[in-house]
């Protein structure tokens, strides 16, 4: 239930409201952000309000997310009593679901409850990688660390995922466009040129004939012209569970520009997820389970499984790596050198590191150059429109000649 917490300065008499999606009254206050100078007035928000709140706000924020892991580091590495630092992030979160979260965990501290049984309730926003991190750093004294490199981590993937958006937008732009003419042309152009050559009884390119027909069906069925759009935004919307789908990602796996893009932004976060995973003490095996579980990508998820079962039957970690490289693509032979060098050396944890900060680097570069990296597919595609509405429209054109001959 969505809570809308409005509060009134007492000094001032300024005014501002919060909304916290959380169960209680006593909640709603925790994750205003309440501070003693300010009076509440609480109020539901229900029905079409409750929806359309719920449409409007993120139910998943990234910013949101790193706000609260930064902001709980700081508190604790200055001794702040775990129960306040929690309050004390209520106005660092902008969403009413964080808002929620805060207020939640915070009573169940309260109750007795660990940070990282708290959180593990809120199994659709803290993965359990995140969870195992926690439960980790409780156990060896290390919550300020664990923290701050999940805050970190996060902050990253939300810096590379706002300039993939961002470098998104040119496409879409025209790509809407282009859907816009060939709608627009369907409802003015092509009835005219319906009319014209039926008189004729000339026969038509096939082109011609697509047209005319999806003509025919808008104008008879208006309502179709709402279909891309609808489609498009069940695409966006549901795009986290196509992404997740094993035949989508091995298809994206063989595009010529977006394989790379894909293989390390799902290479980075496992190998992030496992260092951090062995720096916070959880034991390999675990830790490489854990790691397969919470990647997003079946072929990680896959490699990492496997390694953990050569490991459980008594190989080492280089050569269980070495075994499936195959899964890690081009770079599978130089990751399993690094590993190599890292049993040599005893710096696991710093190559892991190190090659998830390169795979990052390397995504952010991307990131800057997405739209370029995109534009020629999107110049072939509105390309190809172009080309098919011109044919389409003038081809019949020049056997107007022949057919009007003919009528005569």
């Amino acid at each position: 239930m969505i809570k809308k917490v409005a509060l009134t300065n007492i000094h001032t008499g300024r005014k501002s409201v919060a909304l916290v999606d959380t169960g209680t009254d006593e909640k709603a206050l925790v994750g205003s952000g309440k501070t003693p100078v300010e009076t509440a007035e609480i109020t539901d928000v229900k029905g079409i309000d409750e929806t359309i709140q719920r449409l409007a706000n993120k139910r998943n924020s990234l910013d949101d997310r790193v706000a609260l892991f930064n902001g709980l580091a700081k508190c604790f590495d200055r001794n702040i009593p775990i129960i306040k630092s929690f309050h004390l992030q209520a106005n660092r979160v902008k969403t009413p679901r964080y808002r929620g979260i805060i207020a939640d965990v915070a009573h169940d501290l309260t109750q007795g409850e660990k940070i990282s049984d708290a959180m593990e309730k809120k199994g659709d926003v803290f993965t359990p990688d995140i969870i195992a991190l926690i439960r980790a750093g409780e156990e060896s004294g290390r919550l300020p660390e664990i923290f701050r490199r999940l805050g970190n981590s996060q902050k990253k993937t939300s810096r590379i995922l706002k300039k993939l958006k961002s470098g998104m937008i040119y496409p879409a732009v025209v790509t809407c466009l282009g859907i816009g003419v060939v709608i627009t042309m369907s409802f003015t152009l092509v009835p005219a040129m319906t009319k014209l050559y039926t008189s004729l009884n000339s026969e038509l390119p096939l082109a011609t004939k697509m047209m005319m027909s999806f003509s025919n069906l808008l104008l008879k069925q208006p309502w179709v012209a709402a279909l891309p759009v609808i489609g498009v935004a069940a695409f966006f919307k549901n795009w986290g569970r196509i992404s997740r789908v094993p035949s989508v990602q091995t298809f994206f796996l063989k595009l010529p520009v977006i394989s790379g893009l894909v293989r390390k932004s799902a290479a980075a976060v496992g190998f992030r997820t496992l260092a951090l995973l062995i720096e916070a003490n959880v034991r390999l095996t675990t830790a490489l389970d854990i790691t397969a579980r919470t990647s997003w990508h079946h072929h990680y998820a896959t490699f990492f499984e496997r390694v953990k079962n050569h490991i459980l039957a008594g190989l080492t970690l280089p050569d269980a790596f070495l075994v499936e490289s195959h899964w890690l693509g081009n770079d599978g032979r130089m990751i399993c050198g690094l590993m190599e060098t890292a049993a040599e050396t005893g710096g696991g944890t710093e190559l892991l590191n190190e090659i998830a900060e390169d795979y990052e680097d390397e995504l952010d570069t991307a990131a800057n150059q997405i739209d370029k990296l995109i534009e020629p597919v999107t110049i072939v595609i509105l390309g190809t429109l172009v080309g098919f509405l011109i044919y389409a429209i003038y081809a019949p054109v020049f056997s107007l000649g022949d057919a009007l001959l003919k009528k005569r």
